[in-house]
């Protein structure tokens, strides 16, 4: 009777240091998946950080682009060489007063 009661617990020490290792191991494996996932995750920020400087440096050059186009100058210039346009004379200008 004795040798099975120490065959029995000989038996639950050994399930619980099984039970016990693995424990380690999944806990080992979670934290390796967590930094994997971690360093993945700030790679993208790093990239989504580069693409968002570049849009900014593309928008004030857009922007610039932009003033040059609009300005009054240019806009009369235009209107001259596509439009054919030009300042109507003074004898062509009516003034209507209220």
């Amino acid at each position: 009777m004795n040798a099975l009661m120490a065959t029995l617990v000989r038996v639950r020490i050994d399930v619980g240091l099984l039970l016990m290792v693995v424990a380690v191991l999944a806990s080992a494996v979670a934290v390796i998946y967590s930094k994997h996932t971690g360093r993945s995750e700030f790679i993208a920020m790093q990239q989504l950080e580069n693409r968002r400087d570049q849009l900014n440096e593309e928008w004030g050059r857009l922007l610039l682009e932009q003033s040059t186009w609009t300005t009054p100058a240019r806009v009369e210039q235009q209107a001259r060489e596509r439009l054919q346009m030009i300042a109507p004379a003074n004898r062509n200008t009516v003034v209507i007063t209220p």
